[in-house]
């Protein structure tokens, strides 16, 4: 009988421990480790695999500068030759594409195809705790991007306005750590868009943070895009080139 009431209590505190969890807090930790305090830089190359075989590559620049909860980016097309010099901005949720050839500004959806299943929305800083309503879904044991079992919280993101890259979101957080471990992307009417893995874990300005997402197709898992991230650096992005009428005349120091 003794045995029986331990283990009743020990599940009783485990579940009340579990009522008292701040999903939103959960998923404002788990930014706080994807995304710096401070304004940014680093490069990222974007990979696209069909079938295990690189089918395209690209590479770009990315400015980011943290205002009232939320980033601002401008990010630069490095690689390949055709799209060098192209911009891409990203104010609020505006986002804008400028072409140096037909010198335009057009704004585009978040939800747009950069790469591969890689979107105008996955590239950009984005504090999700800013644009969607977050509850706990549960605590599961799963496997990571790199096939290590994480016990994670499981949570479920709904959009808190019609402007933002995907309706809804399955998060895993390590439970530990709250480091982001997997999320499942949908569509409004429920689909499942893709997969992603956050992984490759490194100390980048004084957190660590994920260096590599593996982004895998919702009905094609053999269509993959990898997100490499790389020299992640402080630097000043000023308000300059933040500005829609400014991207002609933006110029990388």
């Amino acid at each position: 009988m003794k045995k029986i009431f331990v283990l009743a209590l020990g599940m009783a505190l485990h579940s009340a421990s579990f009522a008292a969890l701040d999903a939103q807090a959960l998923l404002a930790a788990s930014d706080a480790i994807r995304n710096p305090s401070k304004s940014f830089g680093l490069t990222t190359n974007l990979i696209e695999y069909r079938k295990g075989k690189e089918t395209d590559r690209n590479t770009l620049a990315i400015y980011s500068r943290p205002d009232g909860g939320r980033y601002r980016n401008l990010i630069r097309f490095v690689a390949p030759i055709r799209d060098a010099g192209k911009l891409l901005l990203k104010d609020g949720n505006d986002l804008w594409f400028y072409d140096a050839s037909s010198k335009a500004s057009v704004r585009i959806s978040p939800q747009q195809r950069l790469l591969g299943q890689a979107s105008n929305g996955d590239v950009v800083t984005v504090n999700l705790a800013q644009d969607y309503r977050a509850e706990l879904a549960g605590e599961e044991d799963i496997q990571d991007g790199e096939r290590k079992n994480r016990h994670c919280y499981k949570l479920a993101l709904k959009a808190s306005s019609e402007d933002v890259t995907y309706h809804r979101i399955e998060m895993w957080l390590d439970a530990a750590s709250k480091q982001p471990v997997k999320s499942l992307f949908y569509t409004e009417s429920g689909r499942l868009l893709k997969t992603a893995y956050f992984r490759h874990y490194q100390m980048l300005l004084g957190v660590e943070r994920p260096s590599e997402t593996v982004i895998i197709d919702g009905l094609d898992p053999s269509w993959v895009t990898v997100m490499r991230n790389s020299d992640f650096a402080w630097r000043d992005v000023p308000e300059s080139w933040l500005q829609k009428d400014y991207l002609p005349r933006f110029k990388p120091e």
